[in-house]
């Protein structure tokens, strides 16, 4: 008699962690915070657990886990005069959060919620305000960005690739030849094991131009995993320098950008 021999197979059944809680409880519970306010910094991205971000506010978590919050550095003025405010914009809070301290003034351009550097701001119907509205629209402003990518990127290049926002709820960003056009020039400046730092020069603005150009050539921006890049504290994005009509501004990146070794 023929006996077939069946392996046994050992079923791996979910692991069950024992009187979970809701992450935002959680940390409003150990921070001595609202159900609202612990939300709030989770989905600004701030909180992080054994380094590693922490995304969804509703997750079940092992109450004895340990949180890190990192905190926003307020917003600073760089210059001022009748015409123009430039302000230092800390990442994780968006531009319209930061215009609304200065009710006198409008924002002349935004920049992502995670990205840092300048932003600028002109007086409300002002003569100045349309004059440097038409210099952005016309491509008479220079601006500068400094980025972190993945991967070891030593030749300067120019991507000139038209960019489309798809419908739906994140509204992404993708290279489409019916597109609007969108000019980026890239250039290496430091290498560090497998990421490179990098100056962005753009003429044109459109939505997530710098973060989709670098995605589009395989060099996405550490922390921007909405465009394929590795996990981090924060889209490692910083808006250097501006210049338009005479005015010239600038904002050094914070040491989070620092790498020891250069090209």
């Amino acid at each position: 008699m023929l006996v077939k021999r069946h392996k046994k197979t050992h079923q791996i059944s979910p692991k069950i962690v024992v009187n979970a809680q809701k992450a935002y409880k959680l940390l409003a519970l150990q921070e001595g915070i609202s159900n609202n306010e612990a939300k709030e910094l989770i989905d600004r991205g701030l909180v992080s657990i054994q380094g590693k971000r922490l995304k969804i506010a509703r997750s079940l978590l092992n109450p004895q886990v340990k949180f890190q919050i990192q905190k926003i550095p307020h917003s600073h003025i760089l210059f001022e005069d009748t015409n123009i405010l430039a302000l230092s914009k800390p990442p994780f809070l968006t531009s319209e959060e930061i215009a609304r301290k200065y009710p006198a003034w409008d924002l002349l351009h935004r920049l992502d919620r995670e990205t840092s550097g300048v932003l600028l701001l002109v007086k409300k119907d002002s003569s100045f305000a349309l004059k440097a509205k038409e210099a952005f629209k016309q491509e008479r402003v220079f601006k500068e960005y400094i980025a972190i990518v993945g991967g070891i990127f030593k030749e300067e290049c120019e991507i000139e690739l038209p960019l489309m926002a798809q419908k739906g709820k994140f509204a992404k960003v993708v290279v489409a030849k019916d597109g609007l056009r969108a000019y980026s020039k890239i250039t290496p400046l430091e290498i560090e094991g497998k990421k490179t730092k990098v100056s962005i020069q753009i003429t044109t603005g459109r939505t997530h131009q710098i973060r989709v150009h670098l995605a589009h050539i395989k060099y996405p921006i550490l922390g921007d995993t909405f465009y394929g890049g590795k996990p981090f504290k924060r889209i490692m994005l910083h808006s250097h320098k501006i210049a338009l009509l005479g005015y010239e501004f600038e904002d050094l990146p914070s040491q989070e950008f620092t790498f020891k070794s250069n090209l």
